[in-house]
């Protein structure tokens, strides 16, 4: 009951499916662990519950998960107010890995198969995350003016990307007599590609190409970004197309593109 109370909640609270599922996993792990109503554990026993995570290795984002589910349940389906004060893990900030411009190319180069192309070519060059690949359909592309119109993104926000001209004759024809409603990118079978096949999809041409990075498929959208900024243009329109709400965001790609830094020559030459 417990468990079909939150989801609940969480669904008229416009909480995202993905949300909606980690959340629920950690409250079952929560009474699992307990075995009891958790507005009875105290505040003793959930700080050593936690510290356990955290001593198993589970990383700042996960026990920060486990501490939210565990707050929502507290203050949303028992009425409580939250009674335990334990902090919020502090967060490693970590650098992502962008593909330079040539590595981008090669790993076009490597990919045979046309549409898998197109698909790989408009998450770089539009700034997809692979979830808005996916579900990306017929209706939300306007080949006129250049734009994608990306639906119900992380965090349920709808957002206007560019759209790469160079694109323009493959999305043409492979669009060609769909539907406005239907994928643009569908499996074989028929229906949506599944988020793992367009991550196999990268990997198999990234190790095709014989790049050393350990990028994944969201290297692409970290790539776009860059390559924005070393384009000269403006943070703020950059975290506008990346659909971020906070500029502090979107900043950490100027640790990555850094003009004056890379101008910097070693003193071993």
């Amino acid at each position: 009951m417990l468990i079909k109370k939150l989801q609940q909640h969480m669904r008229l609270s416009g909480y995202s499916p993905r949300t909606i599922k980690s959340y629920t996993y950690c409250i079952g792990k929560i009474y699992k662990h307990f075995k009891k109503q958790l507005n009875t554990v105290s505040e003793n026993e959930f700080k050593t519950y936690m510290d356990g995570l955290i001593e198993k290795g589970f990383s700042p984002y996960t026990v920060n998960q486990y501490h939210s589910a565990f707050k929502l349940v507290i203050t949303k389906i028992y009425n409580k107010p939250f009674y335990i004060s334990f902090p919020y893990q502090k967060r490693h900030h970590k650098i992502p890995i962008v593909l330079s411009r040539k590595e981008i190319e090669k790993i076009l180069s490597s990919i045979t198969n046309t549409k898998q192309k197109i698909m790989i070519s408009l998450s770089y060059g539009s700034g997809l995350r692979v979830s808005e690949a996916i579900n990306l359909k017929v209706g939300d592309i306007d080949l006129s003016e250049l734009t994608i119109h990306i639906k119900n993104a992380k965090g349920g926000k709808d957002r206007i990307s560019i759209l790469p001209k160079a694109l323009i004759n493959g999305l043409k024809s492979l669009i060609k007599e769909k539907e406005r409603g239907a994928y643009v990118f569908e499996s074989e079978r028929g229906g949506k590609l599944s988020a793992r096949t367009a991550q196999v999809i990268f990997s198999k041409a990234l190790k095709k190409s014989l790049i050393q990075k350990s990028a994944t498929f969201h290297s692409l959208r970290h790539s776009f970004a860059t390559h924005l900024l070393e384009n000269g243009v403006d943070i703020r329109y950059v975290q506008e197309l990346l659909g971020h709400a906070n500029i502090r965001t979107t900043q950490v790609y100027t640790k990555v593109t850094n003009p004056k830094l890379k101008n910097i020559k070693s003193p071993l030459s």
